[in-house]
């Protein structure tokens, strides 16, 4: 019999890679992504009809409302999608591994290269909401909370990875003002997937850090990306947290990921390089 593997979420960013990259690295698992169209997750009858038909041994749990601004707007939105769900999931997932996507943006950014025991001190409704739903998680032994950082691709919609709201932007004729002092570490999100899927065949619980091992300003990303589609004349504009008057930004959710590189057969890359490696790549 199969490892029955769910994955929600699968038409975004990194619940798609997942699913993309689960025959390279977890051949003999039996990987089903689910997305809106599959299964509604606020259904949470639908939700545990399907798992006591179809018996997940691990569930993945990517689904989220991950726009900032979103959330903002839509807290009520933002607590059933993040908190919610991930409540239900957890709930009928009691007996069995349960990997949950949350954010270095739970940390308030005045410190940097952040470590797993560290205090987290939200600054945003969708960090409130990621914290709260860490909390559940956490409470069964047998899952897991990842905290990851910008990831970076090609996503079903075109618009979910950072270099995809970037290009788009480009491709409009935007010129970008971007952070010279907000500070986070990028990974290409099909990097992402390699590490989850190895931290799933070694059934590892608690809470992991998972980002690249380069801290890069916003600008820094902006200027890597820019190189790298010439074709889209991109315009970039240097920009200060301290001339900003939007809502508060941590300025540095950088991430120390040793205890996870620690667990992988693989170094985790810094964005520059990665690129640098891979210049045939779809970025």
């Amino acid at each position: 019999m199969k490892k029955i593997v769910w994955i929600t979420g699968a038409g975004g960013l990194i619940g798609n890679y997942l699913v993309r990259t689960a025959p390279q690295f977890v051949p003999e698992w039996q990987v089903t992504g689910l997305n809106r169209a599959t299964l509604d997750l606020t259904d949470f009858r639908a939700v545990r009809k399907l798992f006591s038909l179809q018996q997940p041994q691990l569930i993945i749990h990517c689904a989220a409302l991950s726009k900032v601004p979103s959330c903002q707007e839509n807290p009520k939105l933002a607590r059933t999608l993040n908190v919610e769900v991930t409540q239900s999931l957890a709930e009928i997932a009691s007996e069995i591994s349960l990997i949950f996507f949350s954010t270095d943006l739970v940390f308030d950014g005045q410190k940097g290269n952040y470590s797993e025991p560290d205090k987290v001190n939200p600054l945003t409704v969708y960090a409130e909401t990621k914290v709260a739903a860490e909390k559940i998680i956490l409470q069964n032994p047998k899952h897991s909370v990842i905290r990851i950082s910008m990831n970076g691709g090609i996503s079903p919609t075109g618009d979910r990875g950072f270099n995809e709201e970037m290009r788009n932007a480009w491709r409009s004729g935007q010129s970008l003002k971007l952070f010279t002092d907000e500070f986070r570490c990028p990974l290409p999100a099909v990097v992402s997937a390699r590490a989850v899927w190895e931290l799933g065949r070694q059934d590892q619980s608690g809470i992991f850090h998972l980002a690249g091992r380069e801290r890069l300003s916003r600008f820094q990303i902006g200027k890597l990306l820019a190189d790298r589609c010439p074709t889209l004349h991109p315009k970039i504009e240097a920009a200060s947290l301290d001339n900003y008057d939007g809502p508060t930004r941590p300025p540095d959710t950088s991430l120390n990921c040793a205890k996870l590189q620690k667990l992988l057969s693989f170094p985790l890359p810094g964005m520059s390089d990665w690129l640098t490696r891979n210049p045939a790549e779809d970025f």
